[in-house]
């Protein structure tokens, strides 16, 4: 699984977050590599709970297709 599509599950809109926060997302990306989902859920419980108020997928967001669902 790669980070952006955790992101997309967690309903946190990715291109928001890396654009706004890209010094975290760049972090997170790196950690997210090294581990579980699992235990990077656990490990960020909160920190992604509060990412997620401020980078919540909207309607809009959510109705963009993004590389890779395409499937035809």
């Amino acid at each position: 699984m790669e980070f952006e599509e955790y992101l997309v599950q967690k309903k946190i809109d990715a291109v928001a977050f890396k654009k706004t926060d890209n010094v975290r997302f760049t972090e997170w990306n790196e950690l997210f590599k090294t581990m579980h989902p699992d235990s990077f859920t656990a490990q960020k419980k909160f920190l992604i709970n509060d990412i997620r108020r401020r980078y919540l997928v909207t309607d809009a967001t959510s109705n963009k297709e993004t590389p890779g669902d395409a499937r035809d």
